[in-house]
């Protein structure tokens, strides 16, 4: 269950193709931008959007941007037929114009110059960037506006910034972001494009080395790997640019001389091997540190970097430092969280002719740690306990409750030998008053085998989704006994208890509500679909029952962590034998 976010928490970064990510794109981009969804309705502009076109972003988000800017050169309403701008974005390519006209907010007309570029927020929905600035004096409605045009380098420089925020900012993966960076360098700006990067531990690897042949990028790994340590006294470009000092040009000249480091020797190598004549080295920082550099070089383009080249080279850097430090940062805290879930959560005991397997699966935006979890452990008298639950929340402090409860329950279950329905009202009489546990679903239950008869499940239910049984033969049904209200509220009524025979070869399924819950469909749909891929997956191995049960039932769209408990049932009942106490 997802727990609204306290004003406290720890600062995390900026989920990909979040709105807050869209707007500081957006601002970062330096003309005017906005976003068009797929009926080409404004979803976002920026401030300088809002002041060149007079308007403010009310007046603008959720407007048709055809019918509310698109004009001729003299202020009248275009024809969709013959809008440029309309047909590029019905095209779904990139395009650009450099004399067009838009309509401000106090009626003059804007002579502009656009791009407009395919740009994707997160999820698979594609949405269109459209950049512009103005090219010339306003005019007033019947009146003939200038047409003076920006440089097209100019143009081009603003896309491909836009280009690399936007597609820098969209990802938390730093292999990923590397893809997009290279992709967005070569072959625009160079035929190679190199990119070295500073670790934790100070050393410095070289990730990337890309060459454009054609159209396709190839990726030379031989040329990449461990570098020597930076030089904190070489004044050749790479080693300054990896301690963060700027952008400077190179050829293999730079690096004929008396190599002073390693990482010079590396350079020239680097040099030789590609047959790079000229080269522009920019130091990629975050806010808070160097990440690495960004080498663009030349080969097969004649023309060599001049000192023009280093401003926007070093803008590109820049973005790109910002994304890798988030994507390191978020990675970072994703190892923390997936080393403590691995400690919190427990493992499976062994129980004699019993199959069992767990399998647990995180929120995919969050902090890789959550409060569902699973337990199954021995009881004092011989029987198998089994728990599934959902403490509020998907963050470091629903998993410290989640622990909590799990522990006080395996307390309770061990010392009192009671109905599952009375050691559930014990933990939640106590959790209100020993934890910080504010609201909790669970199931809890005990399962015995019988010398001649199948195996029995006692169970009760405190506000959880049923559990899920499914004959050898495919036959699915929900266990909807036994339910009652979830830990956390206060109220004190009776909790009921419940019994169902496992037949031979039945699975039994517990799983938390990430599993079966996705926006816009009822918890009735998401039981629907679990039940019916559940049947047709009967007659498989267990751990394949649960592996393909997860990837074709959790909604796509899911942002809830996901816990599942699955057992199966011996096919034939065990005779003329005493159960055996389950061992760890």
């Amino acid at each position: 269950m997802a727990r609204p976010q306290h004003a406290e928490t720890v600062e995390e970064p900026s989920r990909p193709g979040g709105p807050d990510a869209r707007s500081r794109a957006l601002e970062a981009i330096g003309t005017g931008a906005y976003l068009v969804d797929d009926q080409g309705c404004i979803l976002a502009v920026n401030a300088r959007a809002e002041q060149l076109l007079g308007r403010s972003a009310e007046d603008l988000v959720g407007q048709d941007a055809h019918d509310l800017l698109h004009r001729g050169p003299h202020g009248r309403s275009l024809p969709r037929t013959q809008c440029g701008m309309r047909q590029a974005f019905h095209a779904g390519h990139t395009a650009q114009a450099d004399v067009d006209y838009f309509a401000r907010g106090d009626g003059s007309v804007l002579p502009i110059s656009w791009l407009l570029t395919p740009y994707e927020i997160g999820g698979g929905q594609r949405v269109m960037l459209v950049i512009f600035h103005s090219s010339g004096p306003l005019g007033k409605p019947g009146e003939q506006s200038g047409q003076g045009v920006q440089p097209m380098t100019e143009l081009a420089r603003l896309a491909l910034l836009a280009e690399t925020t936007t597609q820098l900012s969209s990802t938390l993966d730093v292999e990923e972001a590397l893809r997009r960076l290279v992709a967005l360098v070569v072959p625009r700006l160079a035929d190679w494009a190199v990119v070295d990067l500073i670790a934790d531990s100070d050393e410095v690897q070289r990730a990337v080395v890309v060459h454009a042949e054609g159209a396709v990028l190839v990726h030379h790994e031989e040329l990449q790997g461990p570098m020597p340590p930076v030089s904190e006294e070489s004044p050749l470009p790479l080693s300054r640019a990896l301690r963060g000092v700027a952008a400077a040009l190179a050829g293999p000249q730079t690096y004929r001389a008396e190599p002073d480091s390693g990482i010079a020797v590396e350079q020239r190598r680097l040099f030789e091997a590609t047959g790079m004549h000229s080269a522009a080295i920019a130091p990629i920082r975050s806010s808070r540190e160097v990440v690495g550099a960004l080498t663009l070089g030349r080969a097969e383009n004649p023309a060599a970097f001049t000192a023009a080249d280093l401003p926007l080279i070093e803008d590109v850097a820049r973005r790109a430092g910002l994304s890798l430090d988030n994507a390191r940062l978020y990675q970072r805290q994703r190892r923390v969280a997936e080393t403590m879930q691995n400690h919190l959560l427990p493992q499976m005991p062994r129980v004699p002719r019993l199959q069992m397997t767990v399998r647990y699966l995180p929120a995919p935006d969050a902090s890789q740690v959550g409060g569902d979890w699973y337990d199954a452990f021995p009881l004092s008298d011989g029987a198998t306990a089994l728990a599934i639950g959902d403490v509020v929340g998907h963050d470091l402090e629903a998993a410290a409750g989640m622990a909590q409860v799990r522990n006080m329950l395996r307390a309770y279950a061990w010392s009192q030998q009671e109905p599952p329905s009375q050691i559930v009202g014990r933990l939640d009489e106590a959790i209100q008053h020993i934890t910080d546990v504010t609201m909790a679903t669970m199931i809890f239950g005990r399962i015995e085998a019988s010398d001649d008869g199948p195996w029995q499940l006692f169970w009760t239910n405190a506000g959880h989704p049923p559990p899920l049984l499914i004959s050898r033969d495919g036959l699915a049904q929900y266990l909807d006994a036994g339910h009652g209200i979830l830990l956390g509220t206060g109220v004190r009524t009776p909790r009921p208890d419940a019994t169902a025979l496992l037949p031979p070869g039945s699975t039994l399924l517990l799983y938390t509500d990430g599993l079966v819950e996705a926006p816009g469909h009822t918890l009735d749909e998401g039981l629907n679909r679990l039940r019916r891929h559940a049947a047709a997956l009967a007659h498989r191995p267990l751990a394949s029952f649960t592996h393909l049960l997860l990837r074709r039932v959790r909604p796509a769209g899911n942002d809830d962590d996901v816990a599942l408990l699955a057992l199966r049932t011996p096919t034939h009942p065990a005779t003329g034998q005493t159960p055996h106490a389950p061992s760890r």
